[in-house]
């Protein structure tokens, strides 16, 4: 199995951004708002809809405040050619900034570099819609 792991310092406190990765609900508007069209949740399957119609189920598996930890493995819609995906958000505080880790485990192997350029990208879009949320916040 292949692990691709990307990181991302955000100028946002750890709890503002474990807030928005823990509403699991809401990653159309607080994480990915673009890329995400919308999101529901059915128990613990998050539906998200991307811009083209296609939605991607997800499972939620886990949501640890006290780690600020949220894991999900796909489950069905998954657009890429992968018989495995599994994936967890971790949120640590580095003073007034927090450091995000997005890491996916993925199979087949061969896979992982086309993954890696779309969570690459995808943490830089998580970065940018936090840290304008924060800006706003801060000018209130």
């Amino acid at each position: 199995m292949a692990t691709v792991c990307a990181e991302a310092v955000i100028d946002a406190p750890a709890d503002h951004v474990w807030d928005a990765i823990a509403d699991v609900g809401a990653v159309h508007q607080r994480l990915l708002p673009g890329r995400v069209t919308a999101a529901r949740l059915d128990g613990d399957t998050r539906i998200l809809t991307m811009p083209d119609g296609t939605e991607v189920r997800e499972l939620i598996l886990a949501i640890d405040h006290t780690i600020r930890r949220m894991a999900y493995t796909v489950t069905g819609g998954q657009r890429l050619p992968l018989s495995y995906h599994h994936a967890s958000f971790q949120v640590f505080e580095e003073g007034d900034r927090s450091r995000l880790v997005w890491l996916t485990d993925v199979l087949p192997h061969t896979m992982a570099e086309v993954v890696k350029g779309r969570v690459e990208r995808g943490i830089q879009e998580i970065k940018e819609a936090l840290e304008r949320a924060a800006s706003q916040v801060r000018r209130r």
